[in-house]
């Protein structure tokens, strides 16, 4: 009697656990991850200049100077 309530659980828990796989398995994106068949964003010069500068590992003129450089 107090196994029978238990497999239940046991039982929907192991059903839930594999809809899941299942699904991403199939290719469902979720989110912040991308399935093996697409590929994130690529970067562009001007996000990484973006991310250096918002690091601070360079100063205003240097972002500004790189800036121009690129075309942007």
């Amino acid at each position: 009697m107090i196994f029978g309530p238990l497999f239940m659980i046991l039982f929907l828990a192991v059903l839930v656990a594999l809809a899941v796989i299942v699904v991403r398995w199939l290719g469902a994106p979720w989110p912040g991850t991308y399935p093996p068949h697409q590929l994130p964003p690529a970067r562009t010069p001007l996000d990484i200049l973006k991310e250096r500068f918002a690091r601070g590992e360079i100063d205003k003129a240097e972002f500004e100077d790189r800036r121009r450089v690129l075309g942007e």
